[in-house]
């Protein structure tokens, strides 16, 4: 018969191992108050495991506080019996001893595990089925039935596609907008990783800041069926955030939440509208992100900076200047490196012939790595990690961390852009790039840029009319947009309307294009001696090269291209991919070029 010593033992065996499970590695409140109450227990101290014993010492309340006006505890407690449950359906479902929170108290309970739980565990992973979460305790199999029929019931199968409308700024300051965009930016980043949810990305979500909220047409322009939407109030130190969920096809408010707080707690608010929301379409909450404590003055300066790349261009200056701040205010806030580090992934796209390529990569890659050090569930984080290494050819990292980061967030449109235009794309695998192009998208419906980069792609693959599709309905002002019409529209054999179309545009190398493959070639040749003094900007050698492609001038294509190769293996990589330089493939120097910049054969 085993000694109290030996169940002790077992007991603090099985503790370890499921704190070092996937389960509870992401999230160390859980993993904290789990190691508490089964410490206390094993320690004799049943008695003590009250709820305003918790309060006070894992989560740090006032030991006056009152457990009626803070739910927190029995919040916690509700999240780590439902963490605990997906624990031993999955990786624990073939541990010697199970740990149980019965309901109603604090005290865990060890017992040996239930043989048809474990059956059903077993046989719901050899099938891989959808995850569904069966609920051990008296009912047993019974419960873990309804688990299943409430999942069912909810999901149909797949994630709920929700969206975060840009919370509006009813502060007397109007300097406080930044705070309302910075927050929503944050709760969109929030609910991007809670398994069940569909989020839509910032970019559409802002493209209706300001109009009129009408939220059935709001779901329909973003394929959403809830959207959540909400205001801020800022005077001094206090905060009052006021949000609600809405289900879209009847307008039916599922939950609502009015916080008023200091402003030291804003990082708790965000926390609670993910578990409202949660809780109300009946979803965990998963691992979630670390709850990070930092001062009010970093954490301002970091809400400013995600206010700023939500609205203007996230590689700007003066976005990457606000993270830098954020960091020197609290070195140890990992966003602020991780968003670092995505705004120099989109510098480096943005500009060629960078003087400072290098030293910006080794930027983005610095602070990448740091973000992933301090918390390694950043997506951003390894979505521009793989955009370092594949700007430095090194393609497994690429790949790698670029899977990474669509692990942690498959909403990440950023990630699904990223890994197209970074990895795919300049590999040849046009197949893959156009399937990631399709799901950014589907995370940013109203996005000119996802739109674009996918029309782009699908040139590439020969799709000229889905390419026109995607593109002929984006802003004229819209450069990229054109662009990809003007050429879709050759492609199509529509060339007197690619010609008016690509004359709008600075890019003057497609219309050059144009004008030599239809035979104007007096009218091409005119804009390789006007265009590079019109358009400081775009002299460089891409444009010269698609000029002389045109022209079917091999060498001189050649030439421009050795040049443009200074810019790295993934513009060079997905420049050579386009069907306007199809005609040199089979050429013994782009065999040579390649192998100069990194690019596989």
């Amino acid at each position: 018969m085993a000694t109290a010593q030996d169940k002790g033992l077992a007991a603090r065996k099985e503790l370890e191992r499921v704190l070092a499970s996937a389960c509870f590695a992401r999230s160390e409140g859980l993993s904290r108050l789990l190691r508490f109450l089964v410490e206390r227990q094993l320690e004799g101290r049943d008695s003590e495991l009250k709820e305003s014993l918790i309060g006070v010492e894992v989560y740090g309340r006032r030991p006056d506080y009152d457990p009626k006006l803070d739910s927190t505890v029995r919040s916690e407690m509700a999240r780590l019996r439902a963490r605990l449950s997906k624990y031993y359906t999955t990786e624990g479902s073939q541990d010697p001893l199970v740990i149980d929170l019965p309901k109603g108290g604090y005290v865990p309970v060890f017992r040996e595990p239930a043989f048809g739980i474990r059956q059903a565990a077993q046989a719901m992973h050899g099938a891989q089925r959808q995850r569904l979460w069966f609920f051990a305790g008296l009912a047993g199999l019974v419960a873990a039935a309804t688990a299943l029929g409430v999942w069912w019931d909810v999901h149909k199968g797949a994630p709920i596609p929700i969206a975060v409308l840009p919370l509006v700024n009813l502060s007397p300051d109007p300097a406080n907008e930044y705070l309302a965009d910075g927050l929503t930016s944050e709760i969109i980043s929030e609910l991007s990783i809670i398994d069940g949810l569909s989020v839509r990305s910032q970019t559409s979500s802002f493209a209706l800041k300001g109009k009129t909220r009408n939220v059935g047409e709001a779901g329909r322009q973003l394929a959403a069926d809830y959207i959540l939407e909400g205001s801020v109030v800022r005077s001094g130190q206090q905060l009052r955030i006021d949000t609600r969920l809405v289900r879209t096809r009847d307008d039916v408010p599922i939950w609502s939440g009015k916080f008023e707080r200091d402003w030291t707690e804003v990082l708790a608010v965000q926390d609670e509208i993910s578990r409202g929301i949660v809780n109300s379409l009946r979803l965990k909450l998963g691992g979630g992100r670390r709850r990070y404590e930092t001062s009010g003055e970093a954490y301002d300066l970091y809400l400013r900076a995600r206010a700023s790349a939500a609205n203007r261009f996230p590689g700007d200056d003066d976005v990457i200047g606000l993270f830098e701040k954020a960091i020197a205010k609290d070195p140890s806030l990992a966003p602020a490196y991780a968003g670092l580090a995505e705004a120099y992934a989109w510098k480096s796209f943005a500009r060629t012939g960078d003087p400072d390529r290098e030293e910006k990569l080794q930027k983005m890659q610095a602070a990448g790595e740091k973000a992933i050090q301090l918390d390694p569930l950043l997506a951003e984080a390894h979505s521009a990690l793989g955009a370092a290494f594949a700007d430095r050819g090194q393609w497994d990292q690429a790949e790698q961390s670029f899977r990474r980061a669509i692990e942690i967030d498959p909403n990440s449109s950023a990630a699904h852009d990223l890994f197209s235009r970074f990895y795919y794309w300049p590999l040849g695998h046009i197949k893959e790039a156009v399937r990631e192009a399709r799901a950014e998208v589907q995370s940013d419906p109203l996005s000119p840029r996802a739109h674009a980069e996918l029309g782009a792609v699908l040139l590439t693959a020969g799709g000229y009319d889905e390419a026109a599709d995607q593109c002929q309905n984006l802003p004229p002002d819209y450069q990229l947009g054109m662009v990809c019409l003007g050429r879709a529209r050759f492609g199509q054999g529509r060339t007197a309307e690619a010609i008016q179309i690509l004359s709008s545009v600075t890019e003057w190398g497609y219309l050059a294009y144009v004008y030599a493959k239809s035979g104007r070639q007096a009218e091409a040749e005119k804009l390789m001696a006007e265009s590079p003094i019109r358009h400081a900007d775009r002299s460089g050698a891409q444009q010269f090269a698609l000029a002389f492609a045109g022209f079917g001038d091999r060498d001189h294509t050649m030439e421009r291209l050795e040049r443009f190769a200074r810019n790295g293996p993934v513009r060079l990589g997905f420049t050579l991919n386009s069907p306007e330089f199809a005609f040199l493939r089979g050429d013994p120097r782009l065999k040579t070029l390649r192998k100069k910049v990194g690019l596989p054969e």
